[in-house]
């Protein structure tokens, strides 16, 4: 007999404050947290022991070493407690009864599980905290303890302690209604929690991946509530698409109490700062649910001290600092115990052979049993079905789709059509749209007489409507959901009396798949010019219009499923290239050149190769593979597009026009920097004769040709018509578009290469905060935005802050672009000079030669930005102590800038200037005077005399006369420079101190944007 079990504890008041250790399973902390709180409060002792005994060790060695800590030892009873291990009930029950029993006096127990527990844990005589509130629970857990449960007379500690796990978290939004059939799943769940509760702060994505149907989702929901109580802020998304992810994300921000305008950008810039500070809560938990694109999405997982639990079935998230779990089929015992809860009709032996037969996918069990239990066939006929005509071979190897599912839905499909027949029309439709979120209300938006006759009543009859919509939901065929969302609402009722009931569907890609395969070709034609249609009339028609992208980006996934190509209307033609003007303006680049592609190819086989939509989607198409540096291939496009249309329209046609700006474009990637400029003036002339000076196309047109200008060096000339472009935008179009924000980052880089660093930096920062606002955080515009604002607060002298946004700059557009974009380039380019000055060398190191080998294989050996990339590096190998290797660099990359871009070029005056300073370092004192007064003379010439380059060329002469101990001519050339200098930036200015100090100026390439 075991003995008689002592009180674990006297009275606080006779022997004052104790110390307690609470033993718990990690899947349990909250509790454990939460218990410890409660007794801390009262002023007793906690240490918290985390149970995880090694398999190595008898399970009565771990429960004797717990004694060795003083106090009476709390267990938190739940099932995870006796699954590490992993032990049996066996085990445990010999271990509780050899251990526990014999030393009652120690052990107490609460139960926080209404699972089975080991039959011996009676010894413990456990306080049961289930199912009831704080109060009674801390009640419970006081008495079991042997403490005064009288409320505390004076509190005391007012700090906020963790919630009791049973409530509800303060912010909580999105989250499914908890699956009540939810079966198994606990070792996964157990490894999604403990993996991020070892990671470390940023670090916390785990992804759930696996097959369509593995019942992911669930997965995640489950987690939620299990550990809800854990975090101060549960958040679930929709992310199946970038924009709905986007937009729950900014919803976010007035959940968490942020003060924010209501520009959709400010509030997801604002959300995601605030979970990255963990201000105002640190313990959140983000869900992005069905993120099965990674590359589209991975940008906008925010970091911080919270976690982030991603479903999806891409596994590529584990290239993206995501740690995977790979969620199987169901084993047998989950499979069976889901099938009963699920179809309660069916015996075990039945639900066993459903198992067998669906292979234990647990989308097609709940589909199918739940079809089952509304029906009297039996499960062996209902198999007998499924295996009809099937090959059992091909079954098993078709893991990821199954014959056996195709064949279930085609008879689910059937009861469909003779109980709800509308449904399957309804279904039908849907699968013009892509699948997962489907917005059928662009449907509803259609006029009822424009459609066909079976969908016309449907669609005009909201009771129609919603009982179609409530019987696809009974067989778990789509979900309801809110615009843009995939979780599942109650908006649906019987009566369909919900106005907006149904109006964004869920279907699964392979129910999509399977109902698009079973469709007669009556139904096919009717159904895809429905969708065209409405697609069609959801076209906003201004792609340039920034508040309107939202709408283009739930629009342009579903062309492809549309077939809109096939398409010989004019107006889906319209919308195909509004859809790539906004890819291209949103910087939405691969799914652009993907679309252009497709397009170009099926438009030349169904119009002809000269058919004037090739030259519109050349030009989309063109723009797209432009971004992304492929110029060679852009001017064999546009030159094709220019020689026909000059052939068949003459030289002054608008659409000629617009070809020719492209080449123009074109050639100043390639570097032909006077050919572009040529090509840019004459267009110029073109707009301005045939549609005047304000019309937007020549402001585009004058825009280009600044921009020409620039890359010849002549900064002057691209201010002031930069400065006019600027002017005429702001009245033409308006302060907030996107093109006059363009223009301010046009005219705020003349003014910084000109020398004029402050008005440059405040036009500059003031247009960073609106592209914030108006594009967002990560639209490649914003980014070129910020990183000129890093170039003019460098030159300006405050270091900390460029050195802050250099590095945010470019992280944000190797998230975004990729390290191989040519933004991406310009911006590494930057940050590797800044790290060779003011930061770490050897960083600066491995940038500069990625930047150097990435221009070399986009452009080759002969362009410009090789050169300057090289020049730049030549000054890293200088730094590091590689001087006779560095001058080598400097020379060859001096010969070759000249080459490209001629010797009176500014980025040939800045080589020559470094390369003086090399041969100065390497002993050719006389050849590095002589090629200080030759940069002297032209860039007095190109800039002017006060122009920074040129006072940078007379600093180091005078440096180099310094050498040749020409002392007084020395001191008088740098004393005129440092007068200049002054009167230029500033007597205090760094690069005026720099330059008092003798510390010898350097040049860097900026490559920029063309």
């Amino acid at each position: 007999m075991p003995a008689e079990r002592k009180p674990v504890a006297q009275p606080v008041a006779a022997t004052g404050p104790r110390a307690v250790t609470i033993s718990f399973a990690g899947f349990n902390r909250a509790w454990a947290a939460w218990i410890g709180d409660r007794l801390e409060r009262r002023g007793h002792t906690v240490v918290y022991q985390r149970w995880d005994p090694p398999v190595e060790m008898p399970l009565e060695e771990s429960l004797h070493d717990l004694l060795l800590a003083p106090g009476p030892v709390l267990i938190v009873l739940s099932d995870w407690y006796f699954q590490l291990g992993p032990r049996s009930h066996d085990e445990w029950n010999r271990a509780l009864r050899g251990v526990v029993a014999t030393h009652a006096d120690r052990f107490a127990g609460v139960t926080v599980t209404t699972s089975a527990l080991p039959g011996a844990t009676a010894v413990l005589a456990a306080a049961d905290l289930t199912t009831v509130g704080e109060a009674e629970a801390e009640r419970r857990l006081l008495i079991r303890l042997g403490l005064p449960a009288d409320p505390l007379s004076d509190p005391g500690d007012t700090r906020r302690g963790p919630r009791y796990p049973a409530d509800t978290p303060d912010v909580w939004g999105g989250v499914p209604r908890r699956n009540t059939r939810f079966t198994g799943r606990e070792p996964l769940l157990n490894d999604a929690y403990h993996a991020l509760l070892a990671a470390g702060r940023g670090a916390g994505v785990v992804t759930l991946h696996g097959m369509s149907g593995v019942g992911k989702t669930q997965l995640a929901a489950e987690y939620v509530y299990r550990f809800g109580a854990e975090y101060d802020v549960v958040w679930w998304v929709s992310a199946d698409k970038r924009v709905t992810c986007r937009q729950k994300l900014a919803e976010l921000a007035p959940a968490l109490g942020l003060s924010t305008g209501v520009e959709y950008g400010e509030r997801l810039r604002a959300a995601r700062d605030s979970l990255r500070r963990g201000d105002p809560y640190s313990r959140w938990l983000l869900v992005l649910d069905g993120a099965d694109e990674p590359d589209q999405i991975w940008d906008l997982v925010p970091t911080g001290p919270g976690h982030v639990l991603i479903t999806a079935r891409n596994p590529e998230w584990g290239e993206h600092n995501s740690i995977l779990l790979e969620v199987p089929v169901y084993d047998r015992d989950e499979s069976v115990a889901f099938v009963r809860r699920r179809a309660p009709r069916l015996t075990h032996t039945e639900a066993d052979q459903l198992a067998e037969a669906l292979e234990d996918l647990p989308l097609l069990l709940d589909q199918t049993a739940g079809w089952l239990n509304d029906s009297d066939m039996s499960v062996e006929q209902y198999i007998e079905l499924l295996e009809d005509g099937i090959d059992q071979d091909v079954v098993k190897v078709s893991a990821d789709f199954p014959l056996a599912f195709q064949t279930g839905w085609s008879i689910l499909l059937n009861k469909l059509r003779e109980t709800v027949p509308e449904a399957v029309d309804l279904l039908r439709l849907c699968t013009f749209f892509a699948p997962g979120a489907i917005p059928v209300r662009l449907v509803r938006d259609l006029p009822a007489d424009t459609l066909p006759e079976k969908l016309r009543g449907l669609v005009d009859d909201p009771v129609r409507w919603a009982r179609a919509i409530n019987k696809l939901r009974q067989y778990a065929v789509v979900r309801a959901a809110g615009v843009g969302e995939r979780e599942v609402h109650d908006s649906v009722g019987d009566t369909g009396a919900s106005g907006t009931a149904g109006d964004t569907l869920y279907m699964h890609r392979m129910v999509h798949q399977i109902v698009h395969q079973d469709m007669p070709d009556e139904d096919h034609k009717d159904f895809i010019e429905v969708v065209r249609r409405a697609l069609t009339a959801a076209d906003p028609g201004r792609p340039t219009d920034t508040r309107l992208w939202p709408r283009y980006a739930e629009i342009a996934p579903h062309l492809k499923w549309a077939d809109v190509l096939q398409s010989t209307e004019p107006a889906m033609h319209t919308l195909v290239l509004n859809c790539l003007r906004y890819m291209y303006l949103s910087g939405e680049y691969q799914a652009g050149i993907k679309l252009g592609r497709r397009a170009l190819d099926a438009w030349k086989l169904l119009l002809g190769d000269t058919h004037p939509r090739i030259w519109d989607v050349s030009y989309h198409y063109a723009n797209l593979m432009r971004a992304v540096g492929d110029y060679a291939g852009t001017e064999a496009i546009e030159r094709a597009a220019v020689q026909h249309l000059r052939a068949e329209r003459g030289p002054k046609d608008l659409e000629h026009l617009r070809a020719c700006g492209g080449l123009a474009a074109d050639l100043r990637g390639l570097g032909r920097y006077e050919e572009a400029y040529e090509v840019s003036g004459w267009i110029l002339g073109c707009y301005r004769e045939l549609l005047g000076d304000q019309d937007s196309r020549t402001l585009n047109a004058q825009n280009n040709l600044a921009i020409s200008l620039r890359l010849l060096g002549r900064y002057e000339d691209s201010l002031d018509l930069n400065r006019r472009t600027l002017e005429a935008r702001r009245q033409l179009l308006r302060p907030r578009h996107s093109w006059t924000l363009y223009s301010e980052i046009n005219y705020a880089t003349d003014l910084r290469l000109l020398g004029r660093y402050s008005e440059a930096e405040s036009l500059q920062s003031q247009s960073v905060r609106v592209h914030r606002i108006v594009l967002g955080r990560d639209n490649p515009q914003t980014l070129r935005a910020e990183h000129n604002l890093a170039l003019c607060l460098y030159r300006s002298g405050e270091r900390g802050r460029a050195a802050a946004l250099f590095t945010q700059v470019l992280e944000s557009c190797e998230r975004v672009l990729g390290e191989r974009d040519p933004l991406t380039m310009m911006f590494a380019a930057g940050q590797s000079c800044f790290a060779r000055e003011h930061g770490d060398i050897d960083q600066a190191t491995d940038i500069s030669v990625q930047v150097v080998e990435g221009y070399l294989a986009m452009l080759g050996e002969s362009h410009p930005y090789v050169a300057g990339t090289r020049a730049n590096h030549a000054l890293i190998l200088r730094n590091v102590g590689e001087r006779e290797q560095a001058h080598v660099l400097i020379e060859d990359s001096l010969v070759d800038m000249e080459r490209a871009v001629g010797e009176t070029h500014p980025w040939t005056l800045g080589c020559a200037i470094n390369a003086s300073a090399l041969r100065n370092i390497v002993g050719d004192a006389e050849g590095a005077a002589e090629l200080t007064n030759e940069t002297i003379v032209r860039a007095t010439e190109v800039l002017g005399r006060t122009h920074p380059l040129t006072i940078s060329a007379r600093i180091a002469y005078a440096a180099d006369l310094r050498a040749l101990r020409h002392g007084q001519r020395a001191e008088k050339v740098e004393g005129e420079a440092l007068d200049d200098l002054a009167a230029t930036l500033g007597a205090q200015h760094v690069h005026t101190v720099a330059a008092r100090s003798r510390n010898r100026p350097y040049w860097d390439f900026e490559p920029p944007i063309i």
